[in-house]
């Protein structure tokens, strides 16, 4: 039997993938917390941990009529972001697929009533919430990304989380899943964004978004799933990324609003252009996810 070993709230932000010169540049001076980060979640939790396996939700995926999860036996190639071509240019990747979980989400995912499809064309785009990861974590372990249906709604995603967890618990694998995302997502305007490059949180695009943000990084750290999951109609209104779907999946396949486990913060609670970003990670209790 497979389990969940670690999960995680885990930003992508391109500026993670710029050199520490640009990096400390564009704010005002000092590295921004999210790279130590990824340092540390690496050696000091993955490291330890061992997983066979980490699950992406990629919120740069978008699909319409269903979720979509890569199927492939490997994967390599070198990925330049059409959004930010720039800043991402020609970023080398490498990794192992694990297409038999891969079809037991399809399958669980179809069981419980959410479309759910395992993709294996080896045409098919790698976007940058899952690139920018491995750039950091991958040591070997096997990736899988999962698509974010835009058509979906809050109960479509903990549905996914539902199949996720799941799937992992009929295979063999030791699992890792990280929702690959940021928090509210409102940019600054193109003539403003210079003033707001800066990592402080005041450069936030609203003070009610930050404060929505910071709210939640606070149950999240209580282990207060629940309230996150129940407090989502107020959280929409401050557009998160993938209308959060990422830490809604990701939440219910470690239990959903009966897990209690608390977060670890990896980064500061940072601005990344007017949206939040932040690290949590959250370690399997001792007794279980739900323990």
């Amino acid at each position: 039997m497979g389990e969940i070993v670690g999960a995680g709230l885990i930003s992508h932000a391109p500026t993670i993938m710029f050199d520490e010169p640009t990096r400390r540049e564009l704010n005002e001076g000092k590295e921004i917390s999210l790279v130590p980060g990824l340092v540390r979640l690496r050696d000091e939790v993955l490291d330890a941990l061992r997983p066979d396996t980490i699950v992406v939700l990629d919120t740069h995926w978008f699909t319409t009529v269903e979720h979509v999860v890569s199927a492939h036996d490997h994967r390599e190639g070198k990925m330049t972001s059409s959004e930010l071509p720039r800043g991402m240019c020609q970023v080398p990747y490498a990794y192992d697929g694990d297409p038999d979980l891969a079809r037991l989400i399809e399958k669980h995912g179809n069981e419980h009533g959410t479309p759910t499809t395992a993709i294996d064309d080896p045409y098919l785009p790698v976007y940058y919430a899952t690139v920018n990861l491995v750039h950091y974590l991958h040591r070997g372990e096997k990736f899988v990304s999962v698509s974010i249906v835009q058509t979906g709604d809050d109960d479509d995603f903990l549905t996914l989380g539902k199949a996720i967890g799941d799937a992992v618990a009929a295979s063999d694998r030791r699992v890792v899943v990280l929702a690959s995302g940021g928090m509210s997502h409102t940019f600054h305007r193109l003539k403003a964004l210079p003033d707001h490059e800066a990592s402080d949180p005041k450069h936030i695009v609203t003070p009610e978004a930050r404060a929505a943000d910071e709210e939640r990084v606070a149950w999240m750290e209580a282990g207060d799933h629940a309230r996150v999951i129940d407090g989502m109609d107020a959280y929409h209104p401050h557009s998160p990324e993938g209308g959060f779907g990422h830490y809604l999946a990701m939440a219910a396949a470690i239990g959903g609003r009966d897990c209690t486990a608390p977060g670890r913060r990896f980064s500061d609670y940072e601005n990344a252009t007017g949206t939040g970003q932040v690290h949590v990670w959250f370690d399997r209790p001792e007794g279980g996810w739900t323990a």
